[in-house]
């Protein structure tokens, strides 16, 4: 069996230490060794990658370029090993963890008020959230899945639908009182989707009717956003349903038109084709495919 070209996790944490203070004194101090048990343990590991780490001067030691990026690296490692030993720690090793990547505002309008149910059918499982609103690569990442809102098609990935996206206009009441017709719309500021540039446009003429202004407006990153700007009246947004259910069911935001169009973008839970914590994942897939199921039969195609 090939031997891994991995250095001793001691040499490593001495190196980690040492990069943060910016000193071998106060990294022995730090892990209650003396300071020539450090520069050994750093000598080992130069030796083993063949690369200068530091440079010794007068006033102290220097990361070298290589030594830079070198630490951000050893450090993300070694924060991922400590985690994952508390986690063992704490379960006695049963159970397991999901680093997931997840678009910003559907894990917190969506996602997360449900994720209780998940807990409690899955008490030994931890979710961890990140956030990723583009493709990527998995290799490159701590990620096992991720939720994302586009195509599915990312090479080397298995991909499983979630639902289809249902945009509507919406409006604080106070702004908008009752329903109008889609070429009404016209006439009131619209709120844009600054990741969504050509939304208001399509939304017009699937209805069949041309807006003169309708890239204009303020433009906000986040559906959070633009949700926040409706409900205190600076105008109307054009928003996926299922992320703002709460708002609507309170009556702070209200559908001004009544017309639901089912957009080009599709919510898919995504990973690798050889994916780790096989168990963890698919307990966590099969109760989003529940969770996700009404939201499929309400709008079963897309338009695009």
């Amino acid at each position: 069996m090939l031997r891994r070209k991995i250095p001793s996790l001691s040499a490593l944490a001495a190196f980690e230490s040492a990069a943060r203070h910016q000193s071998f004194t106060a990294a022995a101090d730090e892990l209650a060794v003396t300071q020539s048990a450090v520069c050994r343990q750093i000598a080992t590991l130069e030796d083993f990658v063949g690369v200068k780490l530091f440079r010794r001067t007068r006033r102290g030691v220097v990361l070298t370029e290589a030594g830079v990026n070198y630490s951000r690296s050893v450090r993300d490692r070694l924060d991922d090993v400590e985690r994952d030993t508390l986690e063992v720690m704490a379960k006695g090793g049963l159970g397991g963890s999901l680093e997931l990547g997840v678009v910003p505002t559907f894990a917190t309008q969506w996602l997360v008020p449900r994720l209780p149910d998940f807990q409690r059918q899955h008490p030994g499982i931890t979710l961890h959230l990140v956030p990723r609103t583009r493709p990527f690569l998995f290799d490159d990442s701590t990620l096992h899945a991720t939720i994302y809102a586009g195509p599915a098609g990312w090479p080397g990935t298995e991909a499983q639908l979630l639902m289809h996206e249902a945009m509507v206009a919406v409006a604080s009441p106070q702004l908008i009182p009752g329903d109008l017709a889609p070429a009404d719309l016209a006439g009131y500021t619209l709120l844009q989707a600054s990741t969504r540039p050509h939304a208001w446009r399509q939304w017009f003429a699937a209805q069949g009717v041309t807006a003169p202004h309708d890239m204009a407006g303020p433009r906000m990153e986040l559906f959070s956003m633009l949700a926040k700007a409706a409900v205190h009246g600076l105008g109307v947004a054009l928003i996926p349903r299922l992320l703002i259910e709460d708002d609507l069911a309170a009556g702070t935001l209200r559908q001004v038109v009544p017309f639901e169009w089912i957009s080009d973008r599709s919510y898919y839970l995504i990973y690798p084709q050889a994916p780790t914590q096989r168990l963890a994942l698919a307990a966590f897939s099969q109760w989003l495919q529940a969770q996700s199921a009404p939201y499929r039969a309400a709008w079963p195609a897309t338009a695009g």
